[in-house]
């Protein structure tokens, strides 16, 4: 049958035929990409200014410090902020054969970047896309993609629960999800909805993270807890889904995203490193690379887990 359900003319079918093999085709090209990345991580949040690319650009940031081979992608289409974030001033190269894989940026030997924003000439110019166009943008990202073997994929994604979360649900098998939340409790009513939409598309999660938790005196280092604190592991606790950790406000974390040197980067002690770091310490846990096999169809390890199952589970549910 056309994927046009049989209502197009003879003529028009070969137009339906070729549409379905491209899709076809991608389908191929997505599922062989993925069998090269063992974990893949979502990062969202149905709030917006939760600090969604600032955990996102972190969490890649100290995977990778970690010796891991990480991806990070952008699929934040309308406010694309990572390459800002990483200062990454690179273009898009496009592969000598029309045929090849395109390379994504390069942060360091252990961080390919793919955001929309280093595919633009004009870095400000607005993007003005209905679904149709992010699902596809999306897709490509995943399949056209030179990623290679990775031990994680980031993705961050737009605030909500719309065409860009539901379309890496849909397009990336065995994704997780961090959830962002800050600890007031307007952030918090739309993270829940963020929760039950990860339930309703059968999306593991992996946990929440509480930023924003207290402010740093950049002159007493005190905490002081601007917006209350708890809240996010309260959430966590009522759902009955890991918490990862909280990470407090920092001037310095600030300065260091706006001038493309995010505070993972660098060697300083902080509170907001350390808490960082236990935050990593948790998705490692629960997320191990090490000892894991790729399996190409779904993604999930195997035998060399070390799990009785084979590692053919659910990380999130197995008991063995």
């Amino acid at each position: 049958m056309s994927s046009c359900g049989g209502s197009c003319g003879t003529e028009d079918q070969g137009s339906c035929n070729s549409a379905d093999a491209k899709l076809a085709q991608q389908d191929m090209a997505i599922n062989k990409s993925l069998g090269k990345i063992k974990n893949k991580i979502l990062v969202m949040s149905g709030k917006g200014g939760v600090g969604k690319s600032t955990v996102a650009v972190n969490l890649a940031l100290g995977l990778a410090n970690r010796g891991y081979k990480v991806g990070l992608m952008d699929v934040d289409l309308h406010g694309p902020d990572i390459c800002r974030m990483l200062n990454l001033t690179g273009s898009l190269e496009a592969p000598a054969n029309p045929n090849d894989l395109v390379p994504p940026l390069l942060y360091d030997d252990n961080i390919k970047v793919v955001s929309l924003e280093y595919m633009m000439q004009d870095r400000d110019e607005a993007i003005i896309w209905r679904g149709p166009l992010k699902i596809q943008a999306i897709r490509q990202f995943v399949s056209d993609m030179d990623w290679g073997e990775l031990d994680y994929l980031i993705v961050d994604a737009p605030p909500g629960t719309g065409d860009e979360p539901l379309s890496i649900a849909q397009t990336i098998p065995n994704v997780q999800a961090v959830v962002v939340t800050t600890p007031q409790a307007v952030a918090l009513a739309d993270v829940r909805k963020s929760i039950n939409f990860c339930k309703t598309v059968e999306m593991p999660i992996v946990g929440v993270v509480e930023n924003m938790s207290g402010f740093i005196c950049p002159h007493c280092e005190e905490t002081v807890d601007i917006f209350s604190s708890g809240g996010g592991e309260k959430t966590a606790r009522d759902f009955d889904i890991p918490f990862l950790g909280k990470v407090p406000m920092d001037p310095r974390v600030v300065v260091a995203g706006d001038t493309g040197t995010p505070y993972l980067s660098s060697d300083e002690e902080t509170p907001a490193t350390k808490a960082f770091g236990a935050v990593i310490d948790a998705v490692e846990q629960r997320l191990p690379a090490k000892g894991v096999s790729l399996n190409t169809v779904s993604g999930l390890g195997t035998a060399d887990s070390g799990c009785a199952c084979g590692g053919s589970c659910d990380p999130n549910k197995c008991d063995c």
